[in-house]
């Protein structure tokens, strides 16, 4: 089975939630694992090095990397540049009604716009 890590902001990842359950499902159908670090992981203040460094062990352990961005994230930014620097391949996904950030699609291999949950799944479906 492939893996896929989702970099995504996690103050805002609540906002996502039918969102990331349609993409697990979808991925899950190709046979590809989505891990999504702000569901499976919490850390406390003081643990800042632990945690990136748990990122950064998360994303070498996969095949890609896909980065929401309706909202920017300076930690999805970190996460979208380490993958970047271990030439791990980024999608850059965010909804069409928000400005593209021209740094990620700067080192994202795909660029989706999309418009909702069924819509990103057929894009994605499309790469892959």
């Amino acid at each position: 089975m492939r893996k896929a890590y989702l970099a995504i902001s996690f103050v805002d990842s609540s906002k996502y939630k039918d969102l990331l359950a349609h993409l697990k499902k979808t991925l899950l159908a190709i046979d590809i694992e989505l891990l999504i670090f702000v569901e499976k992981y919490h850390f406390k203040t003081g643990e800042e090095y632990e945690m990136m460094q748990t990122a950064f062990r998360e994303i070498d352990s996969c095949d890609f990397l896909i980065a929401e961005l309706s909202h920017k994230s300076i930690g999805a930014g970190i996460e979208m540049g380490y993958a970047y620097s271990q030439q791990i391949p980024i999608i850059y996904i965010h909804h069409k009604d928000v400005k593209v950030s021209s740094t990620a699609l700067g080192i994202a291999k795909y660029h989706i716009a999309y418009t909702g949950a069924e819509d990103l799944g057929e894009c994605l479906l499309g790469f892959m």
